[in-house]
């Protein structure tokens, strides 16, 4: 179906940490494959996105590093900001909700509901930390899961099971403020009532999304309507988010489920003030339904029952929005078997990765793609990222484009040849149609969030590509009959140039380098000069000069098993596994939260390294703790050399009492991680910080 225009919208992550492959293939990746196609089509689509700035998350993060919730937020913005371009993560607009437009925007909609009489006005017993003399936010409380058991879900849900939760539904509530169990105090608070909305969600989405929204969101949204829905608070007690825009409300926030999806519609605001555009027209009703914009929210599995039942019944109640047509929510994505974990620090972090892999961002993209947890939870591997490389993009579409770039150069001095007698080519005309075969299945794949298909038809145009120049033998044929050679050689670049424009959509980072290959400009071509359906010639045409050289640019080296290994290291030095008869120790006695704040523990950086004489075991350190310089001693020496450790940060315990070894006072106590094997392994800050800076 054609659609007016598109407006897509990616979850917006939380200011409040670096992204991981996770994150990536979650939302983000497969909305930029559709965006990316939706462009190629020449479609109208605006894709917004921004940072969630607002919650507790941000609020808690500040209050262990001992800084403002501002200084997060304008950390982490910037930094994910960065990393999303980096990777070619295209969105239009990437706003933030801790913009005045954004406030505007949200306390705009609270509004409305408020004066269309929607909201419940209640008075209501809410968690109190009496150490902080403050109410506690859903994530403020942890305990444990009334569903699964899980003993740290969060107050509003949890995250093994996801179930969605109330602070007071967890058992053994704790304060993640002060470690102690809280109160109940009375709070005054508006509550949407979902149950009034019901009736409409059911029409709406169990009758009208059946057989169209993906099994698990679908599944996840029935199960949750079948419950019955209940009144959900709209706001919270915090000091940090968007005001309540009502009298005598100090100190009252809107909830995070209500102001951050509206950071989509802010976001749209934005855009459409910097590039002159009517934002309305993206997300509002018009007189003619032709007309309407196609809404699309990319997420994950644990946002589902926010962008499908609550923000939905908000902008159907609200009246004028538009409401999504489409939720492809992904599930879950796995690291080695094991989920990550941004606690443990085991994760791909994306921003690492392209420091480490420069050159390599169409590589992850093209293994992320390859595995999306489309239907079910994926596992990403290391060694499976190397063979999609290797035996993927470098032997197969690197090899096809490779080869014939070197025999259009070596048999026609890189000039097209014409295509003599390609009507009569039986073997050309079949390798044409199953290319168009393939582009038919990417286009209707893509058209239903199929991205693993798409991309799997698509490597499938390189592996016709290279069969047709393997059976045609045109190293042969030149000696013989060099005529016959010109409808092979010119049937391989035309696939080529295929190749080319769809991986506009696949491969972006690699599609312009293709294209410098053929020596033709990427802006011209659209979906429909790889369909055939352009009608203003070949894609290569006959006559054209493509790239000359002996030292043609290889499209994809091969990655080596050492390069992986030193990744599946870096991974073991922070995975930390649980289950029952492994080799890992037993946990230690247990102590107070008093007990644990007396280790000042910092980030330190190591100024010199040198062995201790006549001790095999120990390195002497001069370590710049923030507050002095001081000399540590540790037993590390089997497992590092010194040069190796000098310039690294690293945790270090400082207020441990000074004790002699070998002849060197030793001032305090580096922090290494031991695996399962007795190997050390060295911790640092997941990004480089300040000398001093406390590890709470």
């Amino acid at each position: 179906m054609e659609y007016k225009r598109y407006t897509i919208t990616s979850a917006l992550p939380y200011a409040n940490g670096p992204l991981h492959i996770g994150h990536i293939a979650g939302a983000y990746l497969p909305a930029d494959l559709y965006v990316r196609y939706l462009r190629l089509r020449g479609r109208d689509v605006v894709w917004v996105c921004g940072s969630d700035e607002h919650g507790a998350a941000i609020t808690l993060r500040a209050k262990k590093e001992g800084i403002s919730p501002r200084e997060i937020i304008d950390r982490y913005h910037t930094l994910n900001q960065e990393t999303f371009a980096r990777f070619g993560i295209s969105f239009d607009y990437y706003h933030r909700t801790s913009e005045p437009l954004h406030h505007e925007t949200s306390q705009g909609f609270f509004t409305t509901l408020y004066e269309k009489g929607e909201f419940i006005e209640q008075t209501t017993e809410q968690f109190f930390d009496e150490e902080y003399q403050q109410f506690l936010a859903d994530r403020y409380v942890m305990g444990t899961c009334p569903v699964c058991s899980y003993e740290a879900a969060y107050g509003d849900q949890c995250e093994k099971c996801g179930s969605s939760l109330n602070p007071t539904d967890l058992i053994n509530p704790v304060s993640t403020l002060s470690g102690k169990t809280p109160v109940l105090r009375e709070t005054r608070h508006w509550y949407l009532p979902l149950d009034k909305y019901q009736p409409w969600l059911e029409e709406w989405l169990l009758e009208g999304k059946k057989g169209i929204w993906k099994n698990n969101v679908y599944g996840q949204c029935s199960s949750w309507l079948k419950a019955g829905l209940q009144p959900r608070s709209m706001t919270r007690d915090l000091d940090w988010g968007v005001d309540v825009p009502l009298p005598d409300t100090e100190g009252k926030k809107l909830y995070v489920w209500l102001d951050a999806p509206i950071g989509y519609v802010s976001s749209t605001r934005q855009w459409a003030l910097e590039n002159g555009k009517d934002w309305e027209l993206y997300w509002k009703e018009q007189a003619d339904p032709a007309d309407n914009s196609r809404l699309i929210h990319f997420i994950g599995k644990d946002n589902i029952v926010f962008h499908c039942i609550i923000f939905p019944a908000i902008l159907h109640t609200h009246g004028g929005y538009l409401v999504p047509d489409n939720v492809p929510a992904n599930e879950f994505l796995n690291l080695e078997g094991d989920k990550m974990s941004t606690s443990r620090n085991y994760a791909v972090w994306l921003h690492e990765f392209l420091d480490e892999f420069p050159g390599k961002e169409d590589v992850l993209r093209y293994a992320l793609c390859a595995i999306m947890p489309e239907n079910k939870d994926a596992d990403f591997t290391w060694k499976d990222f190397q063979a999609r490389n290797n035996n993927e993009l470098a032997a197969i579409l690197g090899n096809f484009v490779n080869r014939v770039m070197v025999l259009t150069n070596k048999f026609f001095d890189g000039v097209v040849p014409e295509p003599v007698g390609i009507r009569e080519h039986t073997s050309a005309i079949a390798a044409y149609q199953e290319v168009q075969g393939h582009i038919a299945k990417i286009e209707e794949a893509l058209e239903n969030f199929r991205f693993r298909d798409a991309q799997a038809e698509f490597i499938n145009i390189a592996r016709v590509g290279n069969r047709f120049l393997t059976e045609q033998e045109p190293w042969k044929k030149i000696k013989t009959d060099p005529e016959a050679v010109k409808p092979v050689m010119w049937s391989c670049l035309e696939i080529i140039g295929a190749i080319a424009t769809l991986s506009k959509i696949f491969l972006p980072f690699t599609a312009p380098r293709i294209f410098d290959l053929l020596q033709l400009d990427p802006e011209r071509y659209t979906w429909d000069h790889a369909a055939g359906k352009a009608g203003d010639g070949f894609l290569v045409p006959p006559g054209h000069q493509i790239k000359t050289g002996k030292n043609l640019p290889v499209l994809f080296e091969q990655i080596p098993d050492e390069v992986i290994q030193v990744q599946l290291d870096k991974l073991a030095a922070t995975h930390a596994p649980a289950s029952e008869g492994s080799a890992w120790p037993p946990v230690k006695e247990e102590i107070s939260f008093d007990d644990f704040q007396k280790m000042d523990i910092r980030i330190g950086t190591i100024l010199e390294a040198q062995k201790v004489p006549k001790a095999d075991k120990l390195l002497q350190f001069k370590v710049d703790t923030g507050v002095d310089v001081r000399t540590i001693v540790s037993g590390v020496a089997k497992y590092f050399a010194p040069e190796d450790l000098v310039g690294k940060q690293v945790p270090v315990l400082i207020n441990l009492a000074p004790r002699k070894i070998r002849g060197v006072v030793s001032q305090g106590m580096i922090l290494f991680a031991e695996g399962s094997d007795g190997h050390l392994y060295r911790m640092s800050p997941a990004q480089e910080t300040e000398s001093g800076a406390a590890v709470n």
